[in-house]
Order: structure tokens, then C-alpha cells, then sequence
């Protein structure tokens, strides 16, 4: 069996008979933050031989009619192209998986801050998906619960099964007209106040959408999110990652031949990480955890700038800590990871307090790598680094790689490309 062949929901379904013989592993979900980030994860992966998820929220890549992404200003083609081009430059020719993360209506900033109505974000969401699956993403996560009108609330049960519902049967109909590959669905939301946090509230939702799927032939999801515990606020893991809540999850939607994924995954702690392959946890997000790396690499790198300044080696350093700190202040991305109360700060508010300002560059400093002044100052960095034999850009992809390899080793990743094939093999003959 060919790698590039295996379907993302195959492989789920290896790493669920894997788990039965104690050889499973959790994969994990890479927020693409950039360029960077792309080389690092099919660099270790690669070494590590393990499959690649990259989960793109709407923000980050969608069409351009629909205001585009921040990360790279990627649509869903040059998303995908970017990811050709990385997977060939580091001569990966393991498996590897282009998600959406949270799609559907309202998931896009703009669209819930101007309280669009249910019918006219039903309909972005649809033609957001439908670029989606033209462009051979391999897994759609269906996302309908950031309803502006239920603010604070818990979207009702049957209101989520029903958008829910219609947004699959759509994207299966747009797929099968194209004569495109089987793709892999994700469902639920990792909500902390309220959502599928329950065994019994998750069993329910399982089995009221087993129900009205498969009343319209439609397949079951390859994914349902599932509340493990985990929570990210600014740059900390401010959640407790629960095993008990975590495994009874994992075991009920084992018994509907679907894998438990965790959302929020960013910042977790040795103990925590290694608890997740008996927990039957099958797949963890992990986003902005890698973005704050990289920021953090670019400022480690201008420290060293400064200081060869100080040597006389370099004459006139990049203003990237300045420019990267401006950027990401201005950009209020911020706002979403913070503390309920700072989450109103103004902007003048935080210019004026350096510790803060600091922590919003820590934060947010990644939402801006794609802004012209950002990337100037970055080229200056290399370059001035370069005349002193320091290769910056290398530098950053392996500071990046640091906390993939800690969740990789952790996640029993290293093989684990091999072993789904060879299982998959196994259940052929």
C-alpha cells in the first residue's frame, strides 16, 4: 500500500487497531504559522517517520474573495502549493494531511463581528469549503458553534447536529460531482463552557448524528472533538489535562469507529504529554505554541545582532524586536488569548506598560510575519547574520522544531507512519 494513498480517515482507523495492541499514537495537528514552520514539521516528520497534519483555520488561509488568510496571505491553492514545494524541497515522501480547522459559518472574524445572519454564513461557509475540497484538502473540520447570537451560550444540541448535518451532506455532494477522493470530517468543538465535555452529552451528539447521517447515506466523521481539560491563555497552558474525562471520551467514540481529537493542545507539560497514548487520544491541535517559537527565535536572534554591534562585526542592525512589537500590538489579534480582563485593554493602554507589551509580542508577534516591515526586517536580519556565518533562517526552523520533537517523542510519533501502513497491510491480506 502506497503511502501517499492512505486517506486520513484510514489511518485513524489503523491507529484505533493499533491502539488494541498497544502500539497506537497520537497524532498531531500543526497550526501553519509559516513557511518556517511547514520546513521544520517535514523535516522532523521525515526523520521521525510520522504523518503530518496541518490545521488551517478560516483567519489563516481561505479565498481571497473572502478576505484571505494572515498567515502568508494563502488561499487554499497556494496553501497547498506552499505545502508541495516544502514536502519536495525536504524530499518527504511520507503522509501527510491539509485540514481545515474550524470551518463554517461565522468562523472567519469579520463574519461574526458583523452578526451575519444563519443563512448568509451557512452560505460563506459552504463556498469556503467547496475551495476547500477543490483544493484537495484531506479533512474538513464542520465548526458551526461560534454563532454571534448565542454569545456566552451553548449552541442547543439539535441546532448543532442540524447545521452539522447539512454542511457534510454539501461538501460530499460537491465532492462526489468532482469524482475527488474520500475526505475525512471532524465535528464538535472544544468549547469549555458547556459543549461535549460529558461522556453522556458526547454519546448523545455521537449517536443523534450516526442517526441523521446515515438517514441521508452519508459517511460518520473521522474526528469528534472532545473536551480533554486543556485551555491556552496567552502563552500557558492554563488548563489541567483530565486522563479520566480524556480516556472515557476516547473509548465511547471508539465504539462508532471514530477518534476522539483534542483541541488547545499548546503548552502542555512532560506529564501531561506522556499521559496522552494511554488516554486513547487519537489526534491533539497544537497552534500558537509554535508561532510564539519562531517570534522568539527572531528576537534571540536580534540580541545576537546587538550584541556583534557592540564587537563592531555588524554596523547597522535590523529594528526587528521594534517593528515585530508595533506589528503585533497593532494587530489585536492578541485579544483572543488573553485574560477576560485585559481582553478590553486598548491598544494605547498597552504601548504604555512594557511588561505587557512584552507578552503581546510573545503572543501575537506571529499574526504579523507576513506584514511588508515584518519580512523587511527579517531579510535584514539573515543578511546581516549571513556576513558573520550564522545561518539565521536555519536557526529559527530548528528552534521550531524543539516542541514538535517534545510532542512527537511523547505521542509514541517515531514509526508511526510505518506501523499504519504495515497494519493497514495486514487487514488487506
Amino acid at each position: 500500500m502506497k503511502k501517499e494513498k492512505v486517506s486520513i480517515k484510514l489511518a485513524v482507523q489503523s491507529i484505533l487497531e493499533l491502539q488494541k495492541e498497544g502500539k497506537g499514537a497520537n497524532l498531531l495537528g500543526i497550526g501553519p504559522m509559516s513557511a518556517n514552520l511547514l520546513q521544520a514539521s517535514f523535516e522532523l516528520a521525515k526523520d521521525y517517520d510520522f504523518p503530518l497534519m496541518f490545521i488551517a483555520s478560516r483567519n489563516q488561509v481561505d479565498m481571497d474573495e473572502l478576505g484571505g488568510g494572515y498567515v502568508n496571505g494563502w488561499n487554499q491553492e497556494t496553501f497547498m502549493e506552499a505545502i508541495r514545494k516544502s514536502a519536495a524541497k525536504t524530499d518527504f515522501d511520507g503522509l501527510y494531511y491539509v485540514c481545515r480547522d474550524h470551518g463554517g459559518p461565522w468562523q472567519r472574524d469579520k463574519e461574526r463581528n458583523d452578526h451575519l445572519p444563519e443563512a448568509e454564513a451557512m452560505e460563506l461557509g459552504k463556498k469556503s469549503y467547496l475551495a476547500d475540497i477543490e483544493s484537495g484538502f484531506d479533512l474538513l473540520m464542520i465548526d458551526p458553534t461560534k454563532d454571534p447570537f448565542e454569545v456566552g451560550k451553548v449552541v442547543p444540541l439539535e441546532t448543532v447536529i442540524k447545521r452539522t448535518v447539512e454542511l457534510i451532506e454539501y461538501c460530499e455532494q460537491e465532492r462526489v460531482a468532482r469524482n475527488l477522493p474520500e475526505i475525512g470530517y471532524e465535528v464538535g468543538t472544544e468549547e469549555t463552557n458547556g459543549g461535549l465535555t460529558s461522556t453522556e452529552v458526547y454519546e448523545q451528539f455521537v449517536i443523534r448524528l450516526q442517526e441523521e447521517l446515515g438517514k441521508r447515506n452519508l459517511p460518520m466523521p473521522t474526528f469528534i472533538v472532545g473536551q480533554t481539560g486543556t485551555l491556552v491563555r496567552k502563552t500557558n497552558q492554563v488548563g489541567t489535562f483530565n486522563f479520566k474525562n480524556a480516556y472515557e471520551l476516547a473509548e465511547m467514540a471508539k465504539k462508532y469507529g471514530v477518534g476522539l481529537k483534542e483541541h488547545n493542545g499548546d503548552y502542555l507539560d512532560d506529564v501531561s504529554l506522556l499521559e496522552h497514548v494511554p488516554s486513547n487520544i487519537t489526534a491533539t491541535n497544537v497552534a500558537p505554541q509554535y508561532g510564539t517559537e519562531e517570534t522568539r527565535a527572531y528576537l534571540k536572534l536580534a540580541d545576537v545582532e546587538q550584541k556583534l554591534k557592540e564587537y563592531g562585526l555588524i554596523e547597522e542592525p535590523s529594528e526587528v524586536r521594534d517593528v515585530l512589537l508595533l506589528h503585533a500590538i497593532k494587530s489585536e489579534r492578541w485579544r483572543k488569548w488573553m485574560l477576560e480582563e485585559q481582553k478590553n485593554l486598548t491598544v494605547d493602554e498597552i504601548f504604555k506598560d512594557d511588561k505587557l507589551s512584552a507578552e503581546i509580542l510573545d503572543i501575537a508577534g506571529h499574526y504579523t510575519f507576513n506584514d511588508d516591515e515584518v519580512k523587511d526586517e527579517i531579510d535584514k536580519l539573515y543578511e546581516n547574520l549571513r556576513k558573520v556565518n550564522i545561518d539565521g533562517q536555519r536557526f529559527v526552523i530548528e528552534h521550531i522544531k524543539r516542541p514538535i520533537r517534545d510532542y512527537a517523542e511523547a505521542y509514541n510519533l517515531k514509526g508511526a507512519t510505518t506501523r499504519i501502513i504495515n497494519n493497514l497491510q495486514s487487514l488487506v491480506c
